[in-house]
């Protein structure tokens, strides 16, 4: 199905919230649908960018500046952005994306207390005033985040900070999403699987709808 133009749509949540899960099965459903979609995410996307995740999420890293690490997460946004992304908005296709801005905000800008505007301005120069169309918060509590991360084992630098790391990634999209009501849709995350994806597909095709 041809789309009259490219949609950008991100999937965001905190740690353990199912989020890669649904994005993926989001995508099998709109190729099943007849729509030309990609799965991509971040850090990484692409093989200079997959390079900065390695860097950023090896458990090895442990000394690496607060700084460094948001300006690590811009530079992979900025390569990614320009091989996968704007390339595939630019063939009309439908592009989901793993994390992006809001991840940087959440998680650097107030976790780590750098500050939103700091990261928000070291992104745009990234980005360039390229903003989804719509992103998805996956929300979770902290505690259900924290038992699907220890099921899922194999944890990386950023899943094996302390809890109140997490909680405070978690404040922060509480306040991404008071900051822009009209971009991020909340999708209850708690609930199964298929419930969770019902939701999402129902917000992903009102989006698409205004597209086609």
């Amino acid at each position: 199905m041809k789309m009259k133009q490219g949609v950008f749509i991100t999937f965001e949540g905190n740690d353990g919230s199912g989020k890669t899960t649904v994005c993926k099965a989001v995508q099998e459903e709109l190729i099943k649908m007849g729509y030309d979609c990609i799965y991509t995410r971040e850090p990484g996307g692409s093989k200079i960018a997959e390079s900065i995740r390695n860097i950023l999420l090896d458990v090895n890293n442990t000394e690496m500046d607060d700084r460094t690490e948001a300006l690590l997460y811009a530079a992979s946004r900025r390569q990614h952005l320009k091989e996968v992304v704007l390339p595939a908005l630019e063939n009309k296709k439908i592009v989901l994306c793993d994390r992006f801005i809001d991840s940087s905000l959440a998680y650097q800008g107030i976790a780590r207390g750098i500050g939103l505007k700091e990261v928000w301005d070291i992104n745009q120069f990234a980005i360039d005033g390229c903003m989804p169309e719509k992103t998805l918060f996956l929300s979770v509590s902290v505690e259900t985040g924290k038992k699907r991360m220890n099921l899922r084992g194999d944890l990386n630098r950023l899943d094996q900070e302390e809890s109140s790391f997490h909680k405070a990634v978690r404040q922060g999209y509480e306040t991404l999403v008071s900051m822009y009501p009209e971009r991020i849709e909340v999708i209850d995350a708690e609930p199964c699987k298929e419930e969770v994806l019902k939701s999402a597909m129902e917000c992903v095709l009102k989006v698409i709808k205004e597209h086609e």
